[in-house]
């Protein structure tokens, strides 16, 4: 791609069944293989995404850009996981990810949900309201830096008595 496709119009919308391979083929480019080995897989596996809650940025016919949420429990607190979140090389810094992030959280909220846990870095989403979980009080299926396990509420109270082993719901 070049500058020049940066500038096509955009649109963001939720992913269809049918663009999985394309967000999973954008994913693999944008992770490599190593992201198999992360703690935010073992969340994700035996999982099922919320294609409700996920978003696909799609430009002249293309997926540019997506995120995935997931159903995840704390605990007995049920809630959401975020991620993988990927954009093309040629459409970074144009603030896609942002307004994947946004709509994602957004539409999470208004399905009722709680709050919103993800594995990343707090300079690139705590500008959309995540903060460092405290210590202990999430503890996720393998080693990770706590220094990158961050969480959001959706709602008023949405992290309260949130605490415990970070797992896949029973009912997926």
């Amino acid at each position: 791609m070049n500058a020049q496709t940066t500038t096509l119009p955009l649109e963001i919308a939720p992913e269809r069944a049918e663009q999985a391979r394309a967000v999973d083929a954008l994913i693999e480019r944008a992770f490599g293989p190593g992201r198999y080995a992360k703690v935010s897989e073992r969340v994700r596996e035996g999982n099922r995404q919320r294609l409700d809650l996920s978003f696909t940025a799609v430009a002249a016919g293309e997926v540019v850009g997506a995120v995935r949420l997931w159903p995840v429990r704390i605990g007995a607190a049920r809630g959401l996981f975020l991620g993988p979140i990927a954009v093309e090389g040629a459409w970074r810094k144009h603030g896609i990810g942002g307004d994947l992030v946004e709509r994602a959280l957004a539409a999470g909220g208004a399905a009722g949900e709680p709050f919103v846990l993800l594995v990343g870095d707090l300079p690139l989403f705590g500008p959309h309201g995540f903060e460092i979980v405290p210590r202990g009080r999430v503890i996720l299926p393998g080693p990770v830096d706590p220094r990158r396990v961050l969480w959001r509420a959706l709602r008023p109270g949405g992290l309260d008595g949130v605490a415990g082993q970070a797992h896949v719901p029973g009912d997926g």
